[in-house]
């Protein structure tokens, strides 16, 4: 018995904090292309974020890629669902942009690279279908999010680029 407690805490000693153990609970929370079920929102999440990425596009030379960096890039849009209800956890819109410079002297290529994680204003409590219902239009990027939110594009502008 006192070997089977030394190695119960041995193992637990050696287990790094964070990561999942086998006796872990279901997830509260997943990615919205696995709401409600594993990648059953895959389509619906792609369509959203590639007109997001198109809204970008259409308005970063006017606007956010006037500065420093003129390249910045859309990378990935993310949000997260609760499993039990779909209310919204939060939404992350991750860009990288970079400034380029050649030393004249050595010939090196100088790089000054920047990522974004720009938070959308989601309101508490906004479920997922009244998030896709209200960016169902062609100009996701501007339309208000539920619930009396401000639009994707207003999170843009709280980013810092």
């Amino acid at each position: 018995m006192l070997f089977t407690a030394l190695s119960a805490m041995a193992l637990a000693a050696a287990t790094p904090v964070g990561l999942p153990t086998t006796s872990q609970t279901a997830p509260v929370y997943v990615d919205a292309i696995d709401y409600p079920g594993d990648e059953d929102g895959w389509s619906t999440f792609y369509d959203l974020e590639r007109r997001l990425a198109r809204g970008f596009n259409d308005i970063c030379g006017d606007t956010f890629c006037e500065g420093e960096y003129s390249n910045i890039q859309h990378l990935r849009y993310r949000c997260s669902v609760r499993l039990a209800d779909g209310v919204m956890g939060e939404c992350i819109w991750t860009f990288a942009g970079s400034n380029q410079e050649v030393d004249p002297t050595s010939g090196k290529v100088v790089v000054d690279g920047r990522i974004w994680q720009c938070k959308s204003p989601i309101v508490p409590g906004t479920t997922i279908g009244e998030f896709y219902r209200a960016l169902a239009g062609r100009d996701a990027i501007d339309a208000r999010l539920p619930r009396g939110g401000r639009s994707i594009y207003h999170g843009l502008t709280d980013c810092g680029f």
